[in-house]
């Protein structure tokens, strides 16, 4: 070695990380707020049924779609509409879809299969309806789990429910709330024209919300 050569660490320096890989969601008004979803880690989505889980759901769908990327559904409650995801862009030639009949254990299981199978850009693991007594018994140990197999992958795990289960274990948590529903017409004969929307980044914090209007279909 160059006695006279000066290491970086001797000048108080330290190499700079890599940024981490990022998937638009292709809402502008989230992705401004958030920067986009991490790969490589675990999103949560929360909030109530009517939302916007199931909107931001398909546009983060249709984004990867768009990159020839194939993507995996994990359906516990066998509630997953292809024909509205369709509308909303996503290529259902390039998504596994996995009926799991109510159960969640084989939910999760299969979200496992599918996370050490490798190769997907996002597998979604619906929760929505699952009962807050079943959900909250899911072990902790299934989150760490994830989290450890899919680190420096390109693939982001979205985890959708009512209420945050992967907690610390998540990268990103976002919650959604229903604003205001739009109707026009006379009162009596009045056609629902769509919904108000907020997303609200909970961790990491933002200082920005994310307005998001879902249109009805026809």
């Amino acid at each position: 070695m160059n006695p006279n050569a000066v290491r970086i660490a001797d000048l108080g320096f330290r190499p700079r990380p890599p940024a981490q890989d990022i998937l638009t969601s292709g809402i502008a008004s989230l992705d401004a707020a958030i920067q986009g979803f991490p790969r490589g880690a675990i999103a949560e989505i929360t909030g109530p049924d009517s939302s916007g889980r199931t909107t931001l759901i398909h546009s983060l769908l249709a984004a990867s779609t768009s990159k020839s990327e194939i993507c995996a559904y994990v359906d516990t409650t066998d509630s997953f509409d292809p024909v509205s995801a369709a509308a909303a862009g996503v290529s259902l030639s390039q998504l596994v879809w996995i009926r799991c009949n109510n159960h969640a254990g084989h939910a999760l299981k299969a979200a496992d299969n599918l996370i050490h199978a490798g190769g997907f850009g996002v597998i979604i693991l619906d929760l929505c309806q699952v009962t807050p007594r079943i959900a909250n018994r899911i072990p902790i140990s299934y989150w760490y789990r994830f989290r450890l197999a899919i680190e420096n992958t390109p693939t982001i795990l979205t985890v959708i429910e009512k209420q945050p289960l992967a907690k610390s274990c998540a990268a990103l948590l976002i919650e959604m709330k229903r604003k205001k529903t739009i109707w026009t017409g006379a009162p009596g004969f009045e056609l629902l024209r769509g919904v108000d929307l907020e997303a609200i980044p909970r961790k990491p914090v933002r200082q920005l919300t994310a307005g998001i209007q879902a249109k009805a279909a026809g």
